[in-house]
Parts: C-alpha cells; sequence; structure tokens
C-alpha cells in the first residue's frame, strides 16, 4: 500500500487524473472499474480535458461502474448513469458499447447482478478499480453487515448512507432504499486499486480502515489485504 497527499480535493482529482491517464498510455485496453459522488468529480474533469487534448484516448478501453440506484431509470437526474454521462462518458472517446454500468430499473435485479458479473467476466476482469469511500466504511455500496458479499449484489441502504445521499434528492423519502453493488470479491479480483478519500470528515473511516482490524463492520478495511493499492487523499494521518 502507498499513500500520496495533495494539498486539496482540486489537487486531488488531478492527481487521480494523471495516475489513470499513465495506466491507459501504459494499456490502452484497460478495463475500469469507475465510481460516482463526488470526491471523484475532479477525477473526471482533467480526463476530460486530456482527452480532449489529445493526450490520451479511451478508444479501446472499457469501463464498469461500481454500483447504481435500484428503481432509477438511465434517465433519471439522479442515476449513476446519468451522472456519468454527465461528467464522463459523453466528454471523451470511449465506445458507447464500452461503457458499464449496472441497470437500475429491471424487473429482476438478481438476474441483472449475474448478467453484470459475467459482463465483468467476459472482459478479463478489472484492471484498475477506483474507489471512494464511504463515511461508514461502504465501498461501492457494500455496506457494513455480518458478512460480505463477494458478487454483485443487492443491497439494502444503511440509514448513515440514506441521509448521507438526501442532499441530491428533494428529500431523505426520495432517497432510493437498495442499490446494485459490485461485491467485496469483484473489487478485490481488480490488479490495481486506488481509493480516493477527500474531506476531513472523513479522517475517523480512513483511520479505521488503515489501522483498525479487517471487519465486515468497515468494509473498506479489507483493502489492507490488496496487493497493489495505492491511495490518494488531502487528510494527514
Amino acid at each position: 500500500m502507498e499513500y500520496f497527499y495533495a494539498q486539496d480535493n482540486l489537487s486531488l482529482g488531478q492527481m487521480a487524473a494523471r495516475w489513470v491517464a499513465r495506466e491507459i498510455l501504459a494499456c490502452p485496453e484497460l478495463v475500469l472499474g469507475l465510481p460516482t459522488g463526488s470526491t471523484p468529480i475532479g477525477m473526471y474533469q482533467y480526463l476530460v480535458r486530456l482527452a480532449q487534448e489529445g493526450l490520451i484516448s479511451f478508444t479501446q478501453a472499457r469501463t464498469f461502474n461500481l454500483d447504481e440506484y435500484v428503481g432509477l431509470n438511465v434517465d433519471h437526474p439522479q442515476s449513476y448513469a446519468f451522472f456519468m454521462r454527465e461528467h464522463f462518458w459523453s466528454k471523451v472517446d470511449l465506445p458507447k458499447g464500452n461503457a458499464h454500468i449496472p441497470r437500475g430499473n429491471v424487473s429482476n435485479p438478481a438476474v441483472e447482478c449475474l448478467r453484470y458479473d459475467n459482463a465483468i467476466q467476459k472482459a478479463g476482469g478489472i484492471g484498475l478499480q477506483i474507489l471512494g469511500l464511504g463515511l461508514n466504511g461502504h465501498i461501492g455500496f457494500n455496506e457494513p453487515s455480518h458478512n460480505m458479499e463477494i458478487h454483485t449484489h443487492v443491497v439494502d441502504l444503511t440509514a448513515e448512507t440514506i441521509q448521507a445521499n438526501t442532499r441530491f434528492f428533494p428529500d431523505s423519502s426520495a432517497v432510493p432504499r437498495q442499490a446494485i453493488t459490485m461485491g467485496v470479491g469483484n473489487i478485490m479480483q481488480a490488479q490495481k486499486i486506488l481509493l480516493l478519500v477527500s474531506g476531513e470528515r472523513k479522517r475517523d473511516i480512513l483511520n479505521k480502515t488503515f489501522y483498525g482490524p479487517v471487519s465486515t463492520e468497515v468494509p473498506s478495511s479489507i483493502l489492507q489485504l490488496h496487493a497493489d493499492l495505492t491511495v490518494l487523499t488531502d487528510i494527514k494521518l
């Protein structure tokens, strides 16, 4: 595990984008695991700039997003599919068929989970998985629990996560109660992991993630066991 410190969130986004750009230049057909949320927005903005300037290309790359809300269609403004189109997919040369995300508005989410796992496997697995860190230690939407799910699955969101995401919806009642998420096994099978952590309010969970015991109560603590993990953060520990 390696730590790299950024001065602020802007610097963090630029560092993360340069990291991804180096991986793309080294392996143009890279399979990327991608997050949503406020932390990676700066990374996406800088990657878009690099792509539009012709310095990198995503024409051979494939991407798999970590998660999607159950019940939201791709055009819902709070769906993660909408987020990705807004911040990344529509602004770079990534072929539409190479951008993958769980389909939240399906009649049988369990079947969708199996389809998504099969798609990841067919692509050869994730080469570089980029993660954010939830305040309760969730990675993707793998919430604190008594066990860790290995494969893509449907998860009930905790009250803490629902409250944290209320700022994106009219009120807490509008926040979906379930999501489809890659499992911990999907994440840990990635060849490389890049974890982005920004903001002083995440100091406590960052400490628990890497200096506490590996526990299902802190899902992110499993990252201690990954062989090629890099942490980019603006929090000085």
